[in-house]
This record gives C-alpha cells, sequence and structure tokens, in this order.
C-alpha cells in the first residue's frame, strides 16, 4: 500500500477558485479506485469553508508551529469525505479572512502552511509515503520535507498548474521565516528574490505539470516565467500529465442544473439554449449558432485577439453569451458590447457555477483563445456538454482539442497556432461555415461525442509515476 497526501491550497467540495481545487478535489478520488493507493488531503481551514463542511469536521491534533522567532498554534481538523480522508489546519490569524487569497502577506500565510504540514506529519494516522504538493501555496511544504526529513524515506512530487504564480518574497525573509542553515538558502532564492515555486522545483523528487505541451512549454524563456533555466536542469524528471475532470459530476443526462437533459440529442441540447436566449434577452432562434465565453476576463484567455475582432464576427448572423469576472478593461468592453448588440450579445459579469453548466448545454461553441493554457478544465468540461471547442493550440488545449479535418473527418474542434487576432476570425468563420454544412457538421459532432477526458488515463500515469518514485529511490 502507498499512503500519498496531497498538499493543496484549495479543494473541490470545500474552497474552490480556479481549477486547481477541481483537480486536487477530483483525483484523489480517481486514485482510490486503486486499492493499493491511499490518498490524504491536508488544506487550510478558511473562513471561507461553509459550515456545512465545518459542522461535519472533528478536531483531531494541535499542534506547535514554529516560524521563525514566531511560534503560532494550529489546530488540525479532520473529515472523510467519499471514503478520503481530508485534514484541515487551522489558525484564526491566517486564515480567519474574507477569501482566500490576495493578502499582502500571502507569502508569510502558506509558508506557515507549508511549516504546519511538516508538523502535522507525525500526527497522520497514515504516514505518507509520497507527499505530493500543489502550486507555489504548497511549495515550501516540498522543500522543508527534504530539508527537515521529518518521514524517513518520505517522497516528493510537485506539480505546477500555472507557473506564472510563484509565490516571491523578499529575500531576508529566510532569515526571518526558517530556522536553517544558511547553505539552504541557495535552493529557495530565484533572482534576488525567495520563491516557493522555485523551492518546490530544486527540491522535488519528480516534477509533473498539467499537460505534456505545458511541459516542453515551460522550459521554453517565452512561457516560463523565469523559471526556465531549473526546468531544463530539472527535465529527466519533468513529466506532464493532462488533467481530467469528474464525468460523474459534469454529465449533462444528469446534471441538476439543466432545464432539459441530454446524452447527445442535438435537438435536447437546442431547447436549453431557447430558454437561455429567453432569460438572458436575446433573440429566441434555437438555430441560430451560440459561442459562450465561460472565463475569467484577463489577458492570459485571449480576450485582446477576441476585442480586436469582435464586432467584425458580429456581422454575422451569431449570439454570443460572455460568464465570467476579472479585469475592468474587459468587463467594461463585453457590457458595452451587449448594450450594443442586445439581440446577440449577452455579458454576465459574475461567477455563477448554476449558469455556467446552463451555458455549456446551451452552447454550439466554447470559445478559449488562450494566450498560454497549462491544460484547461473548461474546454474538456465543454466536449462532455457537446459544444465544439474553439482554441489556441497552446498548453492543454493542443493535447486535448483536435482541430477538425474535413478530408480525414478527424477532429472534435477548432484550433489556430499563433497568437493573431486574424487567425482568430478566420477560425471562427470556418466554424461557421462547417456549422452551416449539416454534412460535416454531422461529423464534428460524432468526434465531439466520443471525446471523454476522464481521470481513468491520467491516474494510472500519476500511479505509474508513484511506483517509479518509490522503486528509483528505494
Amino acid at each position: 500500500m502507498k499512503n500519498v497526501l496531497f498538499v493543496a491550497s484549495e479543494c473541490t467540495p470545500f474552497i474552490k477558485t480556479g481549477g486547481l481545487a477541481d483537480v486536487v478535489g477530483s483525483l484523489p478520488q480517481a486514485l482510490k479506485e486503486n486499492e493499493q493507493i491511499d490518498v490524504q488531503v491536508i488544506l487550510p481551514l478558511y473562513d471561507e469553508i461553509s459550515e456545512k463542511w465545518k459542522s461535519q469536521m472533528h478536531l483531531f491534533a494541535s499542534i506547535d508551529v514554529p516560524l521563525g522567532w514566531r511560534n503560532q498554534e494550529a489546530s488540525i481538523y479532520k473529515l472523510i469525505y467519499n471514503k478520503i480522508t481530508y485534514y484541515f489546519i487551522s489558525n484564526d490569524f491566517y486564515f480567519t479572512r474574507k477569501g482566500v487569497y490576495g493578502y499582502y502577506d500571502d507569502g508569510e500565510r502558506f509558508v506557515f502552511f507549508s511549516r504546519a504540514v511538516i508538523e502535522a506529519l507525525s500526527h497522520l494516522e497514515c504516514k505518507p509515503h509520497i507527499l505530493h504538493a500543489h502550486d507555489w501555496q504548497a511549495g515550501m511544504a516540498v522543500a522543508l520535507a527534504k530539508i527537515m526529513q521529518p518521514i524517513k524515506d518520505l517522497k516528493t512530487v510537485f506539480t505546477i498548474h500555472n507557473i506564472k504564480y510563484q509565490g516571491v518574497m523578499p529575500i531576508e525573509i529566510f532569515e526571518d521565516f526558517f530556522e536553517l542553515p544558511v547553505e539552504h538558502i541557495g535552493g529557495m532564492e530565484w533572482d534576488g528574490m525567495l520563491n516557493c515555486l522555485k523551492s518546490a522545483l530544486f527540491h522535488a523528487d519528480k516534477i509533473t505539470t498539467v499537460s505534456p505541451t505545458y511541459a516542453d512549454e515551460i522550459k521554453d524563456p517565452y512561457y516560463g516565467e523565469g523559471l526556465s533555466p531549473i526546468l531544463i536542469e530539472r527535465a529527466g524528471d519533468l513529466v506532464g500529465i493532462v488533467n481530467g475532470i469528474d464525468i460523474k459530476d459534469y454529465n449533462p443526462l444528469t446534471d441538476p442544473a439543466l432545464p432539459v437533459k441530454y446524452r447527445s440529442s442535438r435537438a435536447r441540447k437546442k431547447e436549453n439554449k431557447i430558454m437561455i436566449q429567453e432569460k438572458l434577452g436575446l433573440q429566441v432562434n434555437g438555430d441560430k449558432p451560440l459561442y459562450t465565453i465561460i472565463s475569467r476576463l484577463v489577458e492570459q484567455k485571449g480576450l485582446h485577439l477576441i476585442q480586436h475582432i469582435f464586432e467584425e464576427f458580429l456581422k454575422e448572423d451569431v449570439q454570443c453569451i460572455v460568464l465570467g469576472t476579472g479585469d475592468d478593461e474587459f468587463e467594461s468592453y463585453f457590457s458595452e458590447m451587449a448594450y450594443r448588440y442586445p439581440d446577440k450579445v449577452a455579458a454576465i459579469l459574475d461567477f455563477d457555477e448554476d449558469l455556467a453548466r446552463k451555458l455549456y448545454a446551451s452552447a454550439d461553441f466554447f470559445m478559449m483563445p488562450s494566450k498560454f493554457e497549462p491544460c484547461g478544465l473548461a474546454q474538456l468540461i465543454a466536449l462532455q456538454y457537446k459544444a465544439v471547442p474553439i482554441v489556441r493550440e497552446t498548453g492543454g488545449l493542443k493535447d486535448t482539442v483536435l482541430p477538425f479535418n474535413e478530408v480525414t473527418g478527424e477532429g472534435n474542434g477548432f484550433s489556430f497556432t499563433h497568437y493573431n487576432a486574424h487567425d482568430l476570425l478566420a477560425v471562427l468563420r470556418y466554424s461557421l461555415t462547417i456549422f452551416h454544412t449539416p454534412e460535416l457538421w454531422n461529423i464534428i459532432i460524432r468526434n465531439v461525442n466520443k471525446s471523454q477526458f476522464s481521470w481513468k488515463k491520467s491516474a494510472l500515469e500519476y500511479e505509474n509515476l508513484y511506483e517509479e518514485l518509490t522503486v528509483q529511490y528505494a
């Protein structure tokens, strides 16, 4: 039996700000299908976690957490959900706040969390053989596990979900937060700063990221956010494993959010479209092609490309619905477009999970022309709800969306290579041509219906990685 401890800053269904939570929530569920692997998860106990979950937790242990000259107290709470054991690190000063991120002392908060994880290891009922940490917020847990060796022969895996976010702090923090010999500063420092992500990359036994293409891209300076040299150095220990989704949760045949449920019926999918058109005040016509954007409204998602060509594309007989929040620039832009084209454009500047599912179920096309995209879950969900994705060939988008080929009949979506607005416009127009050519549209829809990105294959790749790790370092 291999005991694996996931360390992360968020996890569905308890707390979520993005795709990290979906992965940390669903991957352990897939791994538990292997009776030789036991997965536990440890998280901060945020104030934002609902009382529904807090009422099911019980106090498991109390620990002292040294943080440099400070000595903080923390409580560990335990909850079992879907046969997975979850531990929550509680500390009023660091985690009893509104929201999850965005505080001036986020670096200190998650260094504390990582240090608390190390102290908690000796209290866990199943001592882990592998500590699997996710993103910068858990990066120091990997470094401290290797430096302090709280469990003999403990192996470490670190997963990069988005290399752009690194947890960077002034180098002076090393003396302030860590009672460690000065020689360890080299493994934590990068470009004159203390860097939580780099600390994990330096110390981890194995490094994974969330798609094979992204694993290649981040070794290039354009995508590597300054860390490509260390990733090139660690290339032999770096592997890309594409994310999956929970296909029991994202299932249009059983999804309680949908007014009309379906498996693959376009007629029943069209009924969802008509209801959304009525709800949002668009022209009601089930035969009109509907394009959706469900996204954080930030530059990474390729929204500057959309800005350049959106009005040109709206000259076509199409509709577009945008759901999300983000930068003022994009929120204002889509609000203006909805005001100027009320029959064609709707903009909902919010994030509403229930509405998002209705939009996936209503959409003919799902737009995701990202500047970079480590994996992306939205295009996988779109495929599950039988919406055709339109993406740029980067990261996990390239690995999961195969461009439609009229000659071979292959492909489950549309894509373009260069980060260029007119390339996006060309592929949007091409998608519209295919939509209005029934024999070709039927082919691509058949391919979409066959697309499935459950965790089964990816979980097996993680199992093999854990096996390789324990054998290699035995």
